[in-house]
């Protein structure tokens, strides 16, 4: 087996000559034989000015450089694209397969016999998992961490639920401009992703369940101690992975462990997004990702973590509790215990190394749960042929069965211009519409899901309604929303055809979501739809790239040609 500076040869047509050139230049860094011929373990560098959540990435990178030369390996790192959820145009989901790519391309272009991927913010994990998967080099994640807690006027906050929650009071004339502007210095104190179980932190936890870190990366805050003390034990493990070649994505991500995550996503209320990034993650390791399966666990699996938006405590609470060990060892009898990890033994050994937290309301039992249910549920109906989901957990439970009248938005600008409107014709009862705000309609599917309540009814202090649309919403969100509506309307899914003043029945327990008329009247809307004149489409760069060949959400809005089996065709424009 071709290992260390050896491997992928730039072709100049002699490989000795290419090796020899190899050498040359990279002596001019200062480094001898010796560390040249140890195994080499690329470690990413995903720093940015424009990303907090990884303002942690220099003493990281220093960590697991540490330990690599601990194991005798050489640690070499590279840059690649790095991405912050609020620093993202048009949306982090529309550069999230480019980074995915531009992290394997880079793998695969460059010497290297493991990898450490060093990621955070939203997007950043999943996008480099999917690359780990696709080049199936030995590779361990280390995430960024969470931030740490804030407070403001007695209370715990963080970014970013209490984000929503504080901005819903302002919007509501219950906070001043002076206190909106306290709270936004208050909201995120340190470095790190968000401090609740939002996107970053979910991500951090199912690749944490799927063994492709170590025990507590999860969790541990993005200053303490505990985060660097990972980085450097997952730098050494890197170097002993780079001597033994093993193991490797396709060993860890399997049915078996994309179960467990399964489980453990239901488990901790975790987010929407990590249904897209887990199918994502298990369609490159060409594993099917089982909806209905998931949705059966959202049954049979309660929520266990106290922690917002299901509950109340934060991500560093959870790390002092024991973390997702801890956890999983509340699910030991659903889970399959002997899955391996990059650490080097299986799931088991893991959960019986696990810290008990003793008076802790953090991490609850199967017998006292927060929710006697799971996070999501997936829906189906005449509105959504292929799919939608649902975060019950965040959800009133007095609006998870209701029949309301729809109030139709075309597009986020839309929904904007009009949202706050007095006239607006609005009531509590309605249902909120909003389309074309899917994969391709957005493009890249926008955190746009998460409709603000009409400033009419917020006045009147009506704090949910329910929501319907075909984009995503941040993890950190709550309230009654249906999302990942399939086949999107920019396609000419059903949710195009939509009018104000149609009736909508939501029912979470029989998993429904329709359009009450009739079939022969939604076919006849959908056959005008189809003779209308077409979106714009793009005609340049990677816009192009992803109109042609993005996924619908519930095949993980990959590209149709990254996957490991190939797409099922849905990328192209067709019905329902």
């Amino acid at each position: 087996m071709t290992t260390g500076l050896r491997k992928g040869l730039t072709s100049y047509g002699d490989a000795a000559f290419s090796l020899f050139h190899r050498k040359a230049f990279i002596k001019a860094m200062g480094y001898s034989n010796e560390a040249l011929n140890r195994p080499i373990v690329g470690i990413t560098n995903t720093g940015s000015d424009y990303n907090p959540c990884h303002g942690n990435m220099a003493d990281l990178i220093e960590s697991a450089k540490r330990g690599v030369l601990l194991a005798g390996g050489l640690p070499m790192v590279f840059p690649t694209i790095s991405i912050h959820e609020s620093f993202a145009y048009p949306t982090s989901m529309f550069l999230r397969n480019l980074m995915a790519m531009d992290t394997e391309e880079m793998i695969r272009a460059q010497a290297m016999d493991a990898v450490v991927l060093i990621g955070g913010c939203d997007k950043t994990l999943p996008a480099q998992v999917m690359a780990a998967a696709s080049v199936d080099l030995p590779a361990i994640v280390i995430p960024t961490g969470p931030m740490s807690i804030g407070h403001y006027r007695g209370e715990v906050i963080g970014a970013c639920t209490d984000c929503r929650r504080l901005w819903a009071q302002f919007r509501a004339g219950e906070l001043s401009e002076t206190d909106i502007d306290i709270v936004s210095g208050r909201l995120a104190p340190t470095v790190g992703t968000c401090g609740v179980m939002g996107t970053a932190s979910t991500m951090a936890s199912i690749i944490e369940t799927l063994g492709l870190s170590l025990p507590l990366s999860a969790t541990a805050p993005a200053t303490h101690a505990d985060r660097r003390r990972i980085a450097e034990a997952s730098g050494k493990r890197a170097a002993e992975m780079a001597s033994t070649g093993s193991p490797t994505p396709s060993q860890l991500i399997t049915a078996t462990s994309v179960r467990n995550a399964m489980i453990v996503l239901q488990a901790i209320g975790g987010s929407t997004n990590g249904l897209i990034h887990l199918t994502a993650i298990a369609g490159r390791a060409g594993v099917r990702f089982d909806l209905e399966a998931f949705d059966q666990l959202g049954r049979e699996v309660p929520v266990l973590l106290n922690l917002r938006p299901s509950g109340i405590h934060y991500m560093e609470h959870f790390h002092a509790a024991g973390g997702l060990p801890a956890l999983m060892r509340e699910l030991r009898n659903l889970l399959d215990l002997s899955a391996p990890s990059v650490a080097g033994g299986t799931l088991a050994d893991a959960l019986a190394a696990a810290e008990a937290g003793p008076n802790q309301d953090v991490i609850r039992s199967m017998s006292a749960p927060v929710k006697c249910v799971g996070a999501m549920a997936v829906l189906h109906g005449n509105l959504a042929p292929r799919g939608a989901v649902i975060k019950q957990s965040a959800a009133s439970p007095q609006l998870m069965q209701h029949v309301g009248r729809a109030v139709v938005f075309d597009s986020p600008e839309d929904m904007a211009a009009r949202i706050d409107q007095p006239d607006l014709d609005v009531h509590a009862d309605d249902v909120l519409v909003l389309r074309n705000t899917g994969p391709k309609g957005a493009p890249g599917m926008p955190e746009a899901g998460y409709l603000p309540i009409p400033m009419k009814l917020a006045r009147q202090g009506m704090k949910d309604i329910v929501r319907i649309s075909d984009a995503r919403m941040s993890g950190t969100a709550f309230g009654t929303i249906v999302l990942h509506i399939a086949p999107e309307a920019a396609v000419g899914g059903p949710l195009a055809v939509v009018r104000t003043g149609d009736r909508i029945r939501l029912d979470v327990e029989a998993r429904r979501i329709d359009l009450l008329i009739e079939n022969d009247e939604l076919a006849r809307r959908l056959t005008a739809w189809r003779q209308s004149p077409p979106r714009p489409r793009p005609t340049r760069g990677y816009a192009k790239l992803f109109d042609g060949a993005v996924l619908q959400a519930d095949e993980g809005c990959d590209f149709d040609f990254l996957l490991q089996n190939g797409g099922s065709g849905t990328a192209t424009e067709s019905g329902n």
